[in-house]
């Protein structure tokens, strides 16, 4: 398990490198993608901005509390 002061360090990292390298991807595959109907585009662009938290949960888990 990984100690608060670490997992500080790794939710820095990942939402200052790695969630802007996220959008990035995203938004160039959704370009790549063409012109979709608004609904199905605005669907896609819900599940890509909630599916990039899920394999950090455990990091950023308990850093809110004191």
């Amino acid at each position: 398990m990984l100690n608060r002061n670490l997992r500080k360090k790794l939710a820095y990292l990942i939402l200052f490198f790695f969630l802007p390298v996220y959008i990035i991807v995203a938004v160039s595959i959704m370009n790549y993608l063409g012109q979709l109907n608004i609904w199905i585009e605005l669907i896609i662009y819900v599940l890509l901005g909630v599916l990039w938290i899920f394999p950090f949960k455990f990091i950023f888990k308990g850093l809110a509390s004191r």
